[in-house]
Parts: C-alpha cells; structure tokens; sequence
C-alpha cells in the first residue's frame, strides 16, 4: 500500500428498497472488518494517458462498509480497500453508502449518501482533504469550476420528505455556494451550456412519482421549468450532440422502465426507447445499457446487455457482451467505459452481502479480465 501512495499520479419503491436492506444486513454474519489487499497480474499499459480508476462500492446501509478501490492501469494492479489504510485519522472510515464518485481537477469528490457528506480527496494520493455536510446526498457532476450535487434532503424512506435541491460547490474553495430547489428525491443530473438538467424520482413515494426533469438556470441558479418526461426519472447521460438519454425506472408493475432522449434545444423529447434501463453510459456514438428489471406480477428480473446508436438513435441487435460470460454477473449495478481503450467496465452486486465483483470488457465484447471488489460495487472515476 507505501507503494501505491508513492506512485499513482433511488431508488424505486423505496420503502420496499429501504425494508430488502435491513434483511439484508441480518442476513450478515457479524461485522468483520473491511482490509485493504494488493491483487497483482492484471495486463499493465506503461504508455496509458488513463492512469488508473477509482471505484466505490456502496456497502450494506446502516453498517459503515462503504469503501474504495483503486486499478493501476500502469502497472496492472488492483488495490482494494483503500480508503481507510491511507486516512486512519478517519476513525469511522468512508462511511454508510457511497453514492457516486468524481475527479475534477486535482481532487477526488466521493458522495456518501446515508452519511450525509462527500469526501474531498487528492486525487493523485487519495488523502482526505476536506468533509462536505449534505443531508442524503446522491449524485454529482462538474462544470465551469463547480460541482453540482442532487440531495434528497429529509431522511431516507420518508414519503413526506421535502423537495430535493442541488447544491453547489466551488472546487477552490470546497464551500457550498448556492442551492437550488428541484423536484422530490433528485437523482442523476447534467449540464450543458448554462443549464443544468436534474433527474427527479419521487422514489419515496410510489404511489405519487415524480415525472420530470427539472431545468436550472446556472446564471442565476433559479428552477426555470419542469419537463414531463416519465415517471421515476434516474439515469442522466448527455451525447456529444448535446442530447440527454433519461431513465425511468417505472413502477415494476403497470409501467415498465423506459429511456427518453431529450434536445436540449427544444427542451423537449424526440425519442423514446421502450426498453427496461437500470445503467448507462455514453462513449462516442454509442451508449451502453444493462437492464436488470424486477416484475412484481412473475416475481422474475430480466437481465439484458443493450446498445444503441445514438446518432441515429437506434437500438441496435444483440448485446455487447458477446463471449457467454454475462451468466457469470449475478446482478450488474454499474457501467462506465474507458474512454481511451473503449473498455467496458460492469460491477455485479453478487448478493449485496458479501464482495462483488468488477467485469472489465473489451470493446469486442469479450472478457478480459475480472477482479473482486468491495460489497455492492456502483461508480468509477477515472484518472488522467
């Protein structure tokens, strides 16, 4: 670990959600202690642009096992478990559900959503550099030297919650500088040009989703309109044509998941994909989904690899993992790719128990390698 400090430069239905994690965690054993390890062997690239990436894992609700790993693409090794070995000052470690997590600049943004807070780290060192209070934190993105991060606000599970907000943060200071009220449990969010579009849930409410896509205006960070677009928004990703692919997680019975693509110069919606979207992630002209979509009437999830063209705006046929190993992910709950290598990167939650696992991909389809990770691994960031 010495080493590897000196050297590296929502949910739906959320009552349901809320109750499955309490079983969960009496299903666990005992509280055994996260370690750190060094896994070694992974093929290494000593002339990558990419350096490496950091990856979250979630860790079981109410029991503190949120943590982070990091891949050396410069010299193939998988360090997991990192967090609390390089800040033991940190007595209670990365915290309760790590959310998402960012590079912007020098700096490493990890938010923790049922710890109320997002840790500021080096990027190059991940030492912790400063704690950010966010009451039921989410989501974050950057834009034009801030950082913007959805809060659902009021705490986890209850119906009468307030109305989110996104906050911003200035990346120099590290202070909270504005706020913003959007729709009710605000999910992902995106910027383009002086508009942030925020995705809202209203998961803690299933039987009153929101439906819209909040439209903030960055000048002077008012609400300026709500965009209908489908019940249960989650994921947000924009294309290099400025489009944004929405997801709705719908309601698992009636309303099935779906995926809209909204102009951001008409702010409305030009297209409307009819397939479940549980992750997403956008790299050139193509987008990458899995689909992992519970039906409360057969008790059954259908899991699917898709991809769709998105300057045509067309799904294409097949899935992207072509070489049979999608049997071996139990349950995809992250997607991002590798902008210079175009890998595919996809995190199975296992049984949201025990330590996941992380499938990188390569843009053929066909497994390259695969590592364990930390309990419920979700969102990477990638270091330059």
């Amino acid at each position: 670990m010495k080493q590897w400090y000196k050297d590296i430069c929502c949910p739906m239905a959320m009552g349901l959600m809320v109750s499955l994690m309490g079983f969960m965690v009496g299903c666990r054993k005992d509280h055994e202690p996260i370690l750190p390890g060094v896994i070694t062997g992974f093929p290494a690239n000593l002339h990558a642009q990419i350096k490496g990436f950091y990856l979250v894992n979630e860790g079981n609700m109410h029991m503190n096992r949120a943590s982070l790993d990091y891949f050396d693409y410069l010299t193939g090794t998988y360090h997991q478990h990192i967090f609390s070995s390089i800040n033991p000052e940190v007595t209670l470690g990365l915290g309760d559900v790590a959310n998402d997590v960012g590079v912007y600049g020098s700096k490493l943004y990890i938010v923790v959503n049922a710890s109320n807070k997002i840790e500021v780290l080096e990027a190059k060192t991940a030492k912790r550099m400063k704690m950010i209070s966010l009451p039921n934190c989410r989501s974050i993105i950057f834009h034009q030297g801030k950082a913007y991060v959805t809060a659902y606000l009021g705490t986890i599970g209850d119906a009468n919650a307030p109305n989110g907000i996104v906050a911003e943060i200035d990346t120099a200071t590290l202070e909270i500088k504005r706020r913003v009220e959007v729709g009710r449990q605000p999910e992902e969010l995106v910027a383009v040009n002086d508009q942030l579009y925020v995705a809202n849930s209203g998961g803690y409410s299933p039987s009153n989703y929101e439906n819209t896509v909040s439209v903030v205006d960055l000048v002077t960070f008012k609400e300026r309109q709500r965009i209908p677009v489908a019940i249960n928004l989650h994921r947000m990703k924009l294309d290099a044509d400025g489009d944004i692919y929405v997801s709705s997680r719908g309601n698992a019975m009636d309303i099935p998941s779906s995926l809209s693509v909204i102009d951001t110069k008409s702010n409305r919606i030009k297209k409307k994909f009819n397939i479940p979207v549980s992750g997403l992630a956008i790299s050139g002209d193509r987008a990458y989904v899995y689909t992992s979509s519970f039906s409360y009437e057969t008790g059954e999830t259908s899991v699917g690899y898709r991809v769709i063209d998105v300057k045509n705006e067309q799904l294409l046929e097949g899935s992207f993992i072509k070489d049979g190993t999608e049997k071996d992910i139990k349950r995809p709950y992250g997607i991002a790719i590798n902008e210079e290598t175009k890998e595919i990167l996809v995190t199975d939650a296992r049984d949201y128990v025990s330590p996941g696992k992380l499938f990188c991909y390569g843009p053929d389809g066909i497994l390259r390698w695969s590592v364990t990770t930390g309990d419920i691994p979700t969102q990477c960031a990638f270091i330059y």
